[in-house]
């Protein structure tokens, strides 16, 4: 340890110092305003206005590694939706282009192996004004108020990512106030190379966003976009109300041709002005995260997967029980992938196996009652299960 005592000796005689220093305390000249290293500013609260410790990361799943849904979704365009990689959805309005949509694996980008890759498979260079695409990220207001929206002391708000694509172009990224029809909104470049991209987003001191779990925020890449946001004068990091202002001056437009792709990966929203590295979480704890929102039961090469257990309630219903993997957001919407049939889903009571007319889920957002009408008589009292054989699924949704 090198006293402050045992420096000034050495410094008031003219000496070099070339050992490291260790000091045990520093203290803040005035009160309050921190210390300064090397332009970074060190509080109480955490560094360069960002938290020190616990999860910075406020998007889910922003490395890409989770796609419940599938890795690869083709002629996309005509509807809204999730398609892919898990929390990311796509919004469309009245273009005629269609897309890909995959979970790609780089391998020309160090410390991460997935990425959302967005392929134009049809162009539309003729643009109405009310036309876009847009990729988006939906977040849900009570996961939001430590950014303090709407007060004095409103902090700022940090996006980074990484992006590539086939050729240089300028898309948008916005971060839209879905409670309060606010918008504020940056251009960033892409190039044939990876590139992080960090976007520093001023506090917005108008319009609390509500703290419950209904979707807040969104961020949105801005692809395709018509002159109904394009038409005013748009400034970058500037928060607003006016529909015409929300895209950038040099939007590029991704469906001018089909050889147009976009990929992007690391994704990250945090509290403050500095634009931390990624922070990676296990695939464990992503999936889990991802669950809240949406969760696929499918079933597995030749062998088959259950759904809950329970048994004859009546000879023509069977009643059970079934436990999502965790509490998701909402009470989930539910829907199979395919038709009711003996070979897709099915109960097996007493060694039979029995078609399905209809299946009718109720409970809360975790634990389920599973009511299953079947077509032929059963025996009441029965043990019985359901069953989905490969290739089938039963999909658990309850995204923003």
């Amino acid at each position: 340890m090198t006293r402050a005592s045992d420096l000034a000796r050495l410094m008031g005689a003219g000496g070099t110092l070339n050992a490291a220093l260790s000091v045990d305390t520093i203290s803040e000249k005035t009160s309050g305003n921190g210390v300064t290293i090397d332009s970074l500013n060190i509080k109480d609260s955490g560094i360069g206005g960002s938290q020190i410790g616990g999860r910075r990361n406020i998007v889910i799943n922003g490395a890409m590694q989770v796609a419940q849904r599938g890795t690869s979704s083709t002629g996309l365009g005509a509807s809204d939706g999730y398609y892919t990689v898990d929390r990311f959805g796509l919004n469309f309005s009245s273009t005629g282009a269609r897309l890909t949509m995959t979970q790609d694996s780089p391998t020309d980008l160090s410390g991460f192996t997935k990425a959302l890759k967005l392929d134009c498979t049809t162009a539309d260079t003729s643009i109405g004004s009310a036309e876009y695409i847009q990729l988006h990220y939906r977040i849900e207001g009570q996961d939001l108020q430590q950014l303090k929206k709407g007060t004095s002391d409103a902090e700022k708000i940090t996006i980074s990512f990484y992006v590539k694509g086939n050729a240089s172009a300028t898309y948008t990224c916005e971060i839209e106030d879905v409670d309060n029809n606010r918008y504020n909104s940056q251009e960033f470049s892409v190039t044939t190379s990876w590139t992080k991209v960090t976007l520093t987003y001023n506090g917005d001191t108008t319009g609390v966003l509500g703290n419950d779990n209904g979707q807040s925020m969104s961020i949105n890449f801005w692809l395709h976009v018509g002159s109904n946001f394009t038409g005013g004068t748009h400034t970058d990091n500037v928060w607003h109300t006016t529909a015409n202002q929300r895209v950038g001056d040099n939007q590029t437009s991704f469906a001018d041709s089909t050889d147009r792709t976009f990929f992007i990966t690391g994704v990250q929203m945090e509290l403050g002005s500095v634009a931390t590295p990624f922070e990676h979480l296990s695939f464990g704890e992503t999936l889990a995260l991802a669950q809240r929102y949406f969760f696929q039961l499918n079933g597995a090469g030749n062998e088959y997967a259950t759904m809950g257990a329970g048994g004859m309630y009546q000879a023509a219903v069977y009643l059970g029980a079934f436990q999502l993997p965790v509490a998701m957001r909402t009470r989930p919407s539910f829907s199979l992938n395919d038709s009711l049939s003996t070979t897709n889903f099915s109960v097996v009571t007493a060694g039979q196996v029995r078609a399905i007319s209809g299946i009718t889920p109720t409970g809360d957002n975790q634990h389920l009652r599973i009511n299953a009408a079947i077509t032929s008589n059963g025996t009441v009292g029965d043990g019985a299960y359901i069953q989905l054989q490969s290739d089938h699924s039963v999909l658990w949704d309850s995204e923003l």
